[in-house]
């Protein structure tokens, strides 16, 4: 399992870029493991469908931008539904993992701290599936979310996009907080399309 989001990671942030040539030689080495684990977290990236076998080794097919437009038409219908439902939900510990996640993140800002926005991004926007109290809206959205790790941190590292979706995060923490589930899904809607035209329409 760490060996497999290991090399995840590592594609989904960029780390190999599209079309990099990955070996079981190369990766036991770099990783200092064993092939066996190698191979075994090959298999499940292929199953993902982040690589594919060449002949010469696993080619890096990774999160191309028609990608990141699907998963996107996937967030905006399902991704507010999840909020609502958080709202109307929700159990104090959630709650105050939600509420950690927007003030850790604030702190951050104030660092210009890209890579711990992201993580705390990625702690509220999980918090927010669990609050949902549906597994399968978590398990549908999850991946999702990961799945387009490097375009966030891009958009976050820019500094004017950071600080307003943080500023959206407490809205929609404030909308939750008062068990307002329509304005959630309002807010949650109007987040994700700003996202989305920060992410595909500039980069």
């Amino acid at each position: 399992d760490q060996v497999f989001d290991h090399i995840d990671t590592d594609i989904l942030t960029g780390k190999y870029e599209k079309g990099a040539l990955l070996t079981e030689s190369k990766l036991s080495e770099e990783l200092g493991v064993s092939r066996t684990p190698i191979r075994e977290a090959l298999r499940r990236l292929e199953q993902e469908h982040l690589i594919e076998e060449s002949g010469k080794g696993v080619i890096v097919v990774g999160i191309g931008a028609e990608d990141v437009e699907d998963i996107f038409q996937l967030r905006f219908r399902i991704e507010p539904l999840a909020a609502q439902r958080a709202a109307e939900n929700h159990n104090e510990y959630q709650l105050s993992l939600l509420k950690e996640a927007v003030e850790f993140q604030e702190f951050y800002l104030a660092k210009k701290d890209a890579d711990r926005i992201k993580l705390m991004d990625n702690q509220f926007h999980e918090t927010i599936y669990k609050m949902s109290g549906s597994i399968v809206l978590y398990d549908v959205l999850l991946p999702l979310h990961r799945k387009i790790q490097k375009y966030r941190k891009v958009s976050v590292s820019k500094t004017i996009r950071a600080a307003a979706s943080v500023a959206e995060h407490r809205a929609i923490l404030d909308a939750i907080i008062a068990g307002d589930g329509e304005k959630t899904y309002d807010l949650v809607e109007k987040h994700l399309l700003n996202a989305y035209e920060h992410i595909v329409t500039k980069g």
